[in-house]
């Protein structure tokens, strides 16, 4: 009976984190210059394109680190 309380809770969290995680994907194209800064590569040409958001990259690891350090302070 164990097992099964475990694996239900596994579920839910995952189910809930992949709700989160869309959520985030879908609301993350409405932000403006998200993937636009100054500092992103993008390389075009005839039929390739290059794209590497590196700013976009260093802002929001900044943000999540701020965000983060704040919730989990002791």
């Amino acid at each position: 009976m164990g097992d099964f309380n475990f694996m239900a809770r596994f579920l839910i969290i995952t189910g809930l984190l992949l709700v989160l995680f869309g959520l985030f994907l879908f609301l993350v194209g409405k932000i403006p210059y998200l993937g636009r800064l100054p500092g992103d590569i993008v390389i075009k040409k005839e039929n390739f394109t290059f794209y590497f958001p590196l700013a976009t990259c260093i802002v929001l690891s900044i943000l999540f680190t701020l965000l983060l350090n704040l919730f989990f302070r002791r």
